[in-house]
């Protein structure tokens, strides 16, 4: 494990636990321009984590869902105080802390955790993914009537066009299931679920969680199938991602 990546399992799991203090204390909610919901516990966490960042690495870029930054910056770090706002506010523990660094503005290292559930998952390029302290590895079923797919809920599957689809992937697997954000991302690379569908995300979203999915032995592309972090995402165990792509898109 390098520094780097030490230091910011540190951070994340520090930041993550002082969400804590509010978590199903009927947080006060503000409502942003784009109607998503944000708390007090999403501002106090990114602004701790920015300040060990400058702590730790001087000068360093950041950019985070609350004060925004360093969008153009070829290396930084890209974090998410609370990953799931809706779950944290709601009293559903499947919210996470999540951080990342991009070297020329690919994710080399991801840090996941989930503060109500006290569980940790992280990767760095070329060493692996690991969960709770232990090797994790996707799942390697390769029917899909034996698949469990994720996905981020009817509402945003049916406005970007993938209802339909939706319910093709249904027909066909042992269940679908709307443990969504990070938490459904986190299930695929821990081998507990087949794969994950995320119509639409922001960088900071996704950037940790696209290097543990990879480092687990899976596969990560947007809903179109190209590689690498883009404005939608599928994860899967890799066994089963062409069909995904084929039947949301009916092809």
């Amino acid at each position: 494990m390098s520094p780097r990546l030490a230091t910011a399992l540190d951070i994340a799991y520090r930041a993550g636990r002082t969400t804590l203090s509010r978590f199903q204390s009927q947080p006060h909610v503000v409502y942003k321009a784009d109607a998503t919901p944000v708390t007090e516990a999403d501002r106090q966490a990114e602004r701790m984590i920015r300040e060990e960042l400058a702590r730790a690495f001087p000068a360093e870029p950041v950019l985070g869902e609350e004060e925004g930054g360093a969008e153009d910056a070829a290396d930084r770090w890209v974090l998410d105080p609370i990953d799931g706002t809706k779950s944290f506010i709601a009293g559903v523990p499947l919210y996470a802390t999540l951080l990342s660094y991009e070297v020329d503005q690919q994710p080399v290292l991801g840090v996941c955790y989930f503060p109500a559930l006290d569980e940790m998952l992280f990767a760095e390029q070329g060493g692996g993914a690991w969960f709770n302290g232990r090797p994790c590895r996707v799942s390697p079923t390769t029917d899909p009537a034996r698949a469990i797919i994720c996905h981020a809920g009817f509402k945003g599957m049916a406005q970007h066009g993938f209802a339909s689809g939706l319910g093709r992937i249904a027909a066909q697997t042992l269940a679908t299931r709307t443990w969504c954000d990070a938490y459904g991302h986190a299930l695929v690379a821990s081998g507990r679920v087949e794969a994950m569908i995320d119509p639409v995300i922001a960088r900071w979203d996704i950037s940790a969680i696209t290097v543990i999915v990879e480092e687990a032995g899976g596969r990560f592309t947007d809903t179109q199938g190209s590689p690498g972090v883009g404005p939608s995402a599928v994860s899967s165990n890799g066994a089963l991602h062409d069909w995904l792509l084929r039947e949301l898109h009916g092809a």
